[in-house]
């Protein structure tokens, strides 16, 4: 085809001078080479859909997965460590990467996240408080028993004895110096029940109050968290299809650049070329080969990323599955998106729940300082026995007549009645602690503006460049194209020697550039809509109920 070239521009060994002609094989294995070079270009185009409506269709479309790869997987296959254990060595050797789809991500994210369990954790505990605080609104009745033993040795003795009182005959008598003494062994068991209920109680609505408010909060914050792994889920997904559409490009450069670099070769074997050609074109080769490392390690990266915030076990790398596909235009305009951002945002209403439990928390510990009246009420029964022995009397005896030595006693008892308690001075400690809560939920007001500055600022953000990044889509389909063909007419051209190398070179890099801007305005039009989708997209506050994994709004 392009035998027996004789045109040289600066390409052959003199200007003006015919090229020697390359033998019959040369260029028969040169239009190989060129061929294969053409059919490299063809599977670099494809990597790019045709060229369709500006803002439809997949955009870097990537030829898909086998299907049998994007099956659901078992719940057994994604299931994570328990939480407080390590991986083993073995397990932390990678398998097969396990292609999944954008929504299979998303599930499994949802359901596998440890920030998100320790949110529904924490809604747990917030309705177990309000429980709790609901419960003081009711009697509280305990139940009590006791047992016991004791031993005494007692010892008696009356200096001046009883004969004033009573007869020498009397067994109540008692001489001057009468001594005596005995063991005691007691035992006794005590049961009843006692009730107490507050009766009058300023700081019992208070806290309720308070608990149910930071029950909300908890589920208005677990709705947040749920709108923030969308968004990184998403953003990971994203970004593990640019890592994958970047190692194909890279591949691809790869082979042109080493078909390209024999071909300089040949072509300087056969005198059509100079040295400084095939010089350039190794040192593009290894450029082009360093940036495919590169691409590597980051898709990589990219994977073990999104791999961390699905919280798969150890030996499971995760792989996108589907093909990137271009999200549609953002259907609301910027004033609208503001407005629809700030209706039923869970980010401020968690603020507003918390600030009104911390206001609830103040009025409850300034109504320590209000009196309380209390009910309280008991009944039991008793019962106990004493034995006696080893009794003993000395110079005329003492009080030995009087010791029953087995002696068993029961009783029973009940009481009811009112208790009022009023705290009258704590130096201030009520109070200082009230105010502290009041300056908290003030912080709590201006971080509600702060948060509302904030939102705006990310809708606005995530607006103009969803915005910017469907024109620069637009702009760099044309490029691409423009491109494409550029490359080829340097290519012949360089081919039948009216070009030099660099231009070749040139054009290259421009092609490739050009591929890599397509495919950064797609992934950031996807990225933008994510971003747009965290701040509207309605999240369930309830930790049971399902989570929707389809990433469109509808409004």
């Amino acid at each position: 085809m392009l035998m027996g070239l004789a045109l040289g521009l600066g390409a052959g060994p003199g200007a003006g001078q015919p090229l020697p002609a390359a033998s019959s094989g040369d260029g028969r294995r040169l239009e190989r080479r060129w061929n294969e070079l053409d059919r490299q270009i063809r599977a670099l185009e494809q990597l790019l859909p045709a060229e369709a409506e500006p803002l439809k269709g997949d955009a870097l479309a990537s030829p898909p997965l086998p299907q049998q790869e994007m099956a659901p997987l078992p719940p057994q296959v994604t299931a994570p460590l328990p939480p407080l254990a390590l991986p083993e060595a073995a397990s932390l050797r990678e398998g097969q990467p396990q292609a999944l789809s954008l929504e299979q991500t998303l599930a499994i994210g949802f359901a596998n996240s440890p920030s998100l369990q320790a949110r529904r954790e924490e809604v747990a505990a917030a309705l177990a408080e309000l429980q709790s605080q609901m419960g003081t609104y009711w009697p509280r009745l305990s139940a009590y028993a006791a047992t016991g033993t004791d031993q005494a040795s007692t010892s008696f003795f009356s200096p001046t004895g009883t004969g004033t009182l009573f007869a020498p005959s009397n067994p109540f008598f008692i001489p001057p110096g009468g001594r005596g003494s005995l063991n005691t062994n007691a035992n006794g068991v005590a049961t009843g029940l006692q009730l107490r209920y507050e009766l009058l109680d300023f700081a019992r609505t208070p806290k309720a109050r308070a608990a149910l408010a930071s029950l909300r909060s908890g589920r208005l914050a677990y709705a947040d968290a749920l709108r923030r792994l969308q968004l990184s889920l998403s953003e990971s997904y994203y970004l593990l299809q640019r890592a994958d559409q970047l190692v194909r490009i890279r591949e691809a450069v790869v082979r042109n650049d080493l078909l390209i670099l024999q071909d300089s070769l040949d072509l300087k074997q056969a005198g059509l070329v100079p040295r400084l050609d095939v010089l350039r074109r190794q040192a593009i080769e290894a450029d082009g080969q360093e940036q495919l490392i590169a691409a590597l390690a980051d898709q990589a990266i990219a994977r073990r990323r999104l791999a961390a915030l699905l919280n798969l076990p150890p030996q499971l790398t995760p792989a996108a599955g589907d093909p990137i596909r271009l999200q549609p235009r953002w259907p609301l305009d910027l004033e609208t998106s503001l407005v629809a951002s700030y209706r039923d945002n869970p980010e401020l209403e968690a603020l507003l729940a918390t600030r009104e439990a911390l206001l609830q928390q103040k009025d409850a510990v300034a109504a320590g300082l209000l009196p309380k009246l209390s009910l309280f009420a008991s009944a039991g029964a008793s019962a106990s026995n004493a034995n006696s022995w080893n009794v003993r009397v000395a110079d005329g005896g003492c009080c030995g007549a009087t010791v029953a030595t087995s002696l068993n006693t029961y009783g029973s008892d009940w009481s009811v009645g009112l208790a009022v308690s009023w705290l009258l001075f704590d130096a201030g400690t009520t109070r200082g602690q009230a105010r502290a809560l009041a300056r908290r939920g003030a912080a709590v007001a201006q971080q509600y503006a702060a948060q509302r500055n904030d939102i705006r600022l990310r809708i606005e953000q995530a607006f103009f460049g969803h915005e910017a990044s469907l024109a620069r889509l637009v702009a760099a389909r044309r490029g691409v194209k423009a491109s494409l063909e550029a490359f080829r007419d340097a290519r012949l051209r360089y081919q039948a020697g009216l070009s030099s190398e660099l231009d070749l070179s040139n054009t290259q890099e421009r092609l490739i550039a050009s591929l890599v801007q397509r495919l950064e305005a797609t992934v950031n039009v996807n990225v933008t809509y994510a971003q747009l989708l965290r701040e509207l997209l309605p999240m369930p506050t309830d930790p049971e109920a399902p989570v929707p994994s389809r990433l469109q709004w509808t409004p």
